[in-house]
């Protein structure tokens, strides 16, 4: 263990000792089964030990971790909807395709559409909804500038910030 670790640790162990037990209850009952609740539970302190400034000073540590804990259950929830869409939308392609994709082109796609989720959160609502528009629903710059209430020209700046969003954060899919 580093230094800096090591003056991390007796707040971590504090933390961690006094709402473990806590945090894993309201997990449970916000998710209805312990395995589940144990992961997100994991999850939460390993959040919180990796943002190590966030544990100086902490005044109300149970509204910390229910906070980060929800923010991490929304996390899940939209990447089983991710999941979920991807795994409807194979199931209609299989009807008209000669084969079932294979395990790994299947974690390829769900991985794609993670780094396309995460370069999409990095940007604003109006850049997502222009993004979308454009790429999946094929609508024209000025259909979405319309819809927006903005113009064409702002519509091509939200494109280019997200697919530059996408150069950072999907570099499988840009290169």
């Amino acid at each position: 263990m580093e230094a800096v670790d090591r003056a991390y640790a007796p707040s971590i162990e504090k933390l961690y000792g006094d709402n473990h037990h806590w945090l894993l209850g309201w997990l449970r009952r916000r998710l209805g089964n312990a395995p589940d609740a144990a992961d997100v539970a994991h999850d939460t302190f390993v959040r919180i030990i990796a943002s190590r400034d966030a544990l100086l000073g902490i005044q109300e540590p149970r509204a910390y971790l229910t906070t980060t804990a929800k923010r991490l259950l929304v996390d899940r929830t939209r990447r089983q909807l991710i999941e979920q869409t991807y795994l409807a939308e194979a199931a209609l392609l299989a009807e008209t395709l000669p084969h079932f994709p294979s395990p790994e082109e299947t974690l390829m796609a769900l991985q794609a559409l993670e780094q396309i989720y995460t370069a999409l959160a990095g940007v604003s609502a109006k850049a997502r909804e222009a993004f979308l528009l454009h790429y999946l629903d094929l609508q024209t710059h000025e259909t979405i500038a319309q819809h927006l209430g903005v113009s064409a020209r702002m519509v091509r700046k939200y494109l280019v910030q997200v697919l530059l969003q996408c150069r950072v954060h999907c570099p499988s899919i840009t290169d």
